[in-house]
């Protein structure tokens, strides 16, 4: 009896369809799900990093889709400098991805601490589906990390961490992705998307597009494959 009792407390201190909700959450390429597993794992740290400054946008918009597919109400939390070097976030923007302003909540702050702080304490609220930290270069401390996992684990709620270039440092977070722009030949915005860390196994690239009008990100079609990295070219020699 006790134990049934302290069940429905929980579900009730969470908006209807998060705590039921499916442990994953899937972005809508069929490739990219199976990869993951189903999806993007809730209640879990997730690492985005553009590929370089110049692409800081487009790792921007990524995070935007993803804040977009979890649906229900959103944080965005940035470091002050963040919004000073790359821009704050543009409404007509936001709405291109079908995050609506009353479901987002935007928060500056002055220094990383308050940033992971308002994290943790935004992870920790029942009503929230994403919490996004943009911040700019620096290793992420190994225990504020644990921290937001452990956060993320309470509330079944995604916490993304959106980085201006992609770091080495050590991580507990489920997944690590690494964003840039890539060419479109029309208004739907497309993205190289690298998979460099999988809890779950198997990692990956592809080149993503967002459809505005089903809310999901798609294979591009008719796009050039993301060729893979030369780990060795010995060098030739000249005769």
């Amino acid at each position: 009896m006790i134990e049934e009792l302290r069940r429905r407390l929980r579900g009730l201190e969470k908006p209807p369809g998060l705590e039921d909700g499916p442990a994953a959450l899937p972005l809508g390429a069929g490739a990219v799900d199976t990869v993951l597993g189903g999806g993007l794992m809730r209640g879990a740290l997730h690492e985005i990093a553009a590929s370089s400054e110049a692409h800081v946008a487009a790792a921007t918009g990524f995070a935007m889709g993803v804040a977009a597919r979890a649906a229900k109400n959103a944080v965005w939390i940035a470091e002050e400098m963040s919004a000073l070097e790359s821009g704050a976030l543009y409404g007509p923007g936001l709405d291109g991805f079908g995050l609506a302003p009353e479901r987002l909540v935007t928060v500056a702050v002055a220094q990383r601490r308050g940033l992971l702080w308002a994290m943790e304490e935004a992870l920790r609220c029942r009503a929230v589906a994403c919490v996004i930290g943009e911040m700019r270069h620096g290793a992420l401390d190994a225990v504020a990390a644990r921290r937001l996992s452990l956060a993320a684990a309470e509330s079944g709620a995604l916490a993304l961490i959106l980085r201006a270039a992609p770091e080495d440092d050590a991580s507990t977070a489920a997944t690590r992705w690494v964003i840039g722009a890539a060419a479109s030949t029309h208004a739907h915005p497309r993205f190289t998307v690298a998979l460099v860390r999988n809890r779950r196994g198997a990692r990956g690239q592809w080149i993503l597009e967002w459809s505005d009008s089903d809310g999901r990100f798609a294979l591009a079609a008719h796009a050039q494959p993301v060729a893979q990295p030369v780990r060795h070219r010995p060098h030739q020699k000249v005769a």
